[in-house]
């Protein structure tokens, strides 16, 4: 008998939850400037540098929805991403072998890979959010949860300067590789889904003799695998036509482009303003600090403004932070990045809240991981053109991300115009309440008896 898994309410301790999705956070926001300075180290070029960075988030966009839809139907989703955290800690540790051992193109193949379980953690994290909380405190929770990733980024990029500063960039990328493997007990103690029977779920295409082929294992595969693809595809489409979550997912994916550039020029901006590329490092701390406060502030007051206008003027508020960092003034500079987290912070939490609202329940798992793994993705694409845009201009290519920060709040504005980006259903008129033959009518005229012959032209 076939069985799907949905979400389900469970008394896994939120602590164990927020302490594993913390540490796991921390060492992928760790394992980003780590790489980054050990590649600067390997090869004392920007451009390689950069690269490797956007080879362990490149693959995100396949990883992605491909991991959320395993997640969506395995029974113990725990252990799924217990295995996922402990190939990505496995596979920091390879790429760190390879530099300036290997060509730095295998190099980069190897992040490749490693990138294809990005998502679980972060994506993969959030989606079993409801299955540990009440659905009343959700909204607290979410707030919460986002603010794990602010501390991660507070912590990661600290520990990752830190780290290289006192014992090298290779320490750093150990380090990394060591946090995300000591999130897996966290994730290992996830509750189980519950199942629900598939028996009675419409055979592929409608077809009654699809129920059949379950008898033979190779028809059997086959089956499953087209299961799999039609879940890849009916998350896909919830994506593309719930409007608010498509326009948020949109601005999302855009806005971490800019925030990719930002992130790959951080080691050129430390080294040119503030006296070494290991404080490029520690501006990334200030901004996750800048985040976690205001999401703290946020959190306090979840109901202030709705999703949908707080994704638009946070990104607006990363336009601004951007172009001040163009300026190059290192007064400047450190305000920018307090900016930033005042955008950053509360844009990634109205997201999570839009993907709860939006988000088919048997389909949660694969939206919060696509929605990740295009995140992901566009920070990838901006990492890797920040290196030949700083190359030619540092200034240019920070700007060149406000314009995209810019963007992305233009995608947030409705087509129609409207001023809120809530789903809107259509009203119908509801039908005249059927009234006794012979009891008064409007006007107090009687109704017409249910025999009596109707006037010509109605």
């Amino acid at each position: 008998m076939k069985k799907r898994y949905a979400l389900r309410s469970s008394s896994a301790p939120i602590g164990s939850y927020a302490v594993g999705a913390a540490v796991a956070r921390t060492g992928d926001e760790m394992s980003g400037p780590a790489l980054l300075l050990a590649g600067f180290a390997a090869t004392g070029s920007a451009a390689a540098a950069s690269a490797l960075l956007a080879g362990i988030t490149a693959a995100a966009a396949v990883g992605g929805p491909v991991f959320g839809a395993l997640l969506d139907r395995t029974p113990r989703p725990g252990r799924l991403l217990a295995w996922a955290l402990a190939g990505y800690a496995a596979a920091l540790v390879v790429v760190l072998a390879g530099l300036g051992r290997l060509p730095l193109p295998v190099t980069v193949l190897i992040a490749v890979l490693a990138g294809l379980v990005g998502p679980a953690l972060s994506g993969g994290w959030t989606a079993q959010l409801p299955r540990v909380v009440p659905k009343a405190v959700l909204p607290r929770a979410t707030a919460l949860d986002a603010m794990t990733f602010n501390l991660a980024g507070l912590a990661g990029p600290a520990l990752a300067g830190a780290v290289a500063t006192l014992y090298g960039a290779p320490a750093a990328v150990v380090v990394a590789a060591t946090l995300v493997a000591a999130a897996l007990p966290s994730a290992w103690a996830l509750p189980k889904a519950r199942p629900l029977d598939r028996a009675a779920a419409p055979a592929p295409h409608g077809t009654p003799e699809a129920a059949s082929i379950s008898t033979a294992p190779a028809v059997h595969d086959a089956a499953r695998d087209a299961r799999l693809l039609a879940d890849l595809a009916a998350g896909f489409r919830v994506i593309a036509r719930v409007r608010p979550l498509a326009r948020a997912t949109a601005a999302s994916v855009l806005s971490c482009a800019g925030q990719g550039v930002l992130v790959a020029c951080a080691p050129l901006l430390g080294e040119r303003h503030l006296g070494g590329a290991g404080a490029g490092a520690l501006l990334l701390a200030v901004l996750a600090a800048s985040a976690l406060a205001a999401n703290a502030l946020l959190s306090r007051r979840p109901d202030l403004m709705g999703p949908d206008a707080l994704v638009r003027y946070s990104t607006l508020v990363l336009a601004v932070a951007l172009a001040l960092a163009a300026t190059g003034h290192p007064v400047l500079l450190v305000a920018a990045t307090v900016v930033a987290g005042i955008g950053e912070g509360p844009q990634l939490t109205a997201l999570f809240a839009i993907r709860h609202r939006d988000a088919p329940e048997r389909l949660r798992g694969q939206i919060f991981t696509t929605g990740a793994s295009l995140k992901i993705s566009g920070f990838a694409v901006g990492a890797a053109a920040a290196g030949p845009l700083a190359l030619a201009s540092l200034p240019g290519a920070l700007l060149a991300a406000a314009a995209l920060q810019l963007l992305a709040a233009a995608v947030t504005v409705p087509a129609d115009g409207c001023r809120s980006a809530r789903r809107t259903v259509r009203r119908t008129r509801p039908a005249p309440a059927a009234r006794t033959p012979g009891t008064p009518g409007p006007a107090d005229r009687p109704a017409p008896h249910r025999n009596a012959p109707r006037p010509k032209g109605h």
